[in-house]
């Protein structure tokens, strides 16, 4: 797995559990569960009561005094998080797909070009003629300089997952990157099994 996609999980990971503790705190709230369950939140916890408000009158009138254009600028900026958070959901849905990989050592000279066809119809050709694995596909991300290999294998009922994903690293993934000059060709990996019809014994 490259850093890139594990950072992004983990920063998914952090921003969906500050907003579920968030919500679950408002949900307590207005739920008046504490009361409910006699439960005794800590000193200082905010939202205990249904009535109670993330920002009191005395808060907001100290904070209004700072001038007219202080609650603009917290809506602009509030706006702007939601903005950059909706971009940053859409670049993680987004895949992009290089058109044509060049292939040699020399990628600044880019002479010799490979569709992204042919390779991914290649890769996934060889490795679904691999032992134990029912189907394979494959699809081409990132950079045409740094291509990555997005692939699904399916596999026979019988097959350990390492033992195929051994063989996918070692066969066709090696033989992509030895033909292409690209040594920095990542893979991710989907495992599927294929589904088999129960036998009846007589």
């Amino acid at each position: 797995m490259t850093p890139q996609p594990v950072l992004n999980r983990v920063l998914l990971a952090v921003t969906g559990l500050i907003l579920l503790g968030g919500g679950l705190l408002i949900i307590a709230a207005g739920l008046d569960l504490y009361g409910r369950l006699d439960l005794t939140p800590p000193a200082g916890w905010p939202l205990t009561a249904p009535a109670d408000v993330l920002l009191g009158s005395g808060d907001r009138s100290r904070w209004s005094s700072q001038g007219w254009w202080w609650w603009p600028a917290v809506i602009a900026a509030l706006t702007l998080i939601a903005l950059l958070a909706l971009w940053w959901l859409l670049a993680q849905l987004r895949r992009r797909r290089p058109s044509r990989v060049p292939v040699g050592t020399d990628h600044a000279e880019q002479g010799v070009e490979l569709g992204h066809g042919a390779l991914s119809d290649a890769i996934a050709a060889e490795a679904g003629a691999l032992p134990g694995i029912d189907r394979a596909k494959v699809r081409l991300t990132g950079r045409p300089a740094r291509p990555l290999a997005d692939i699904t294998l399916t596999l026979t009922p019988v097959t350990a997952p390492d033992t195929a994903l051994t063989a996918l690293d070692e066969g066709p993934l090696d033989n992509a990157r030895r033909s292409t000059g690209h040594d920095d060709l990542f893979a991710e990996t989907r495992v599927r099994v294929a589904h088999h019809k129960a036998r009846r014994v007589a």
